[in-house]
C-alpha cells in the first residue's frame, strides 16, 4: 500500500541468473574469468558478445524472434518452449558455440530434448531485448574491425610478395650483367693421353747436360 493508500503494483523483480558453467570455466568473449572489462559486462551480455563472428547475426536475429515472442506472449506455453533439435534451431541455437549458453542465462533450463522458460520467468523488452540489439551492433563493429584487419594484412602480403620479386629482378639483372661464363675462362684439366705435350718435352726447365 502506497502513501495515498492506494495499492500499488510492485515493479517486476529482475531475475538474475548465476553463470553457466561453460562460461565460469572459459570465460566470454576471449576474456579470462575476472578479467576487468569483462566483469563491467552482465553475464548475459558476456555471454551474447561470446558467439562466434561468423554466425553471431543470424543466432541473434533467431534468438530475438524467440523472446520478443515470449515478451509479447507472456503466458502462452508454445512460446516458452524450444526443441533445440528443430533443424532451424540447431542450425542456428543448437551447433553454434555459446548460443544455447545465451538462452540459459535469460533464464532458460534444459527439458527433455529442448529448452524451456519457467512459468516464474519474466522476460522484458528493456533487458533481454535490448541486450540482444546491442549485441547485434557489437558483432556488427567487430566484422567491421575483421575486415579491416584482413585488408592490412593482404597489404602487407601484397607488399613483402613485390620485394622478394623486386630483389629477384635485381639478381637476374646482376647475373646478366656479369655476361656468359666462356670455355676459355674455365681452367681445362690435360690428362695424362700420348698426345699431351708438356714443358718437359720441348727442353723447357732440363739442364744442359740433361
Amino acid at each position: 500500500v502506497g502513501s495515498s493508500g492506494q495499492f500499488e503494483e510492485a515493479p517486476p523483480r529482475s531475475h538474475c541468473f548465476p553463470p553457466t558453467r561453460s562460461s565460469l570455466a572459459m570465460g566470454y568473449a576471449g576474456y579470462s574469468p575476472g578479467n576487468k572489462i569483462a566483469d563491467k559486462l552482465t553475464p548475459l551480455q558476456q555471454a551474447l558478445r561470446a558467439l562466434p563472428l561468423d554466425k553471431a547475426q543470424e543466432t541473434l536475429d533467431l534468438i530475438e524472434k524467440l523472446t520478443r515472442n515470449v515478451v509479447r506472449n507472456p503466458t502462452d506455453e508454445k512460446f516458452r518452449r524450444i526443441k533445440l533439435s528443430n533443424p532451424k534451431i540447431a542450425a542456428s541455437i543448437t551447433e553454434v558455440p555459446f548460443a544455447v549458453d545465451v538462452l540459459k542465462e535469460m533464464g532458460w533450463v534444459e527439458e527433455g530434448d529442448g529448452l524451456a522458460l519457467p512459468s516464474d520467468v519474466r522476460l522484458v523488452h528493456e533487458r533481454e531485448v535490448v541486450g540482444i540489439i546491442d549485441a547485434k551492433d557489437y558483432h556488427k563493429k567487430e566484422e567491421e574491425n575483421e575486415r579491416r584487419r584482413q585488408t592490412a594484412a593482404r597489404k602487407t602480403l601484397s607488399a613483402d610478395k613485390e620485394a622478394v620479386m623486386r630483389q629477384m629482378e635485381a639478381d637476374r639483372k646482376e647475373k646478366e650483367a656479369e655476361g656468359p661464363v666462356t670455355q676459355g675462362s674455365v681452367a681445362q684439366k690435360l690428362g695424362d693421353g700420348p698426345n699431351v705435350m708438356r714443358a718437359g718435352d720441348l727442353g723447357i726447365g732440363k739442364s744442359a747436360g740433361g
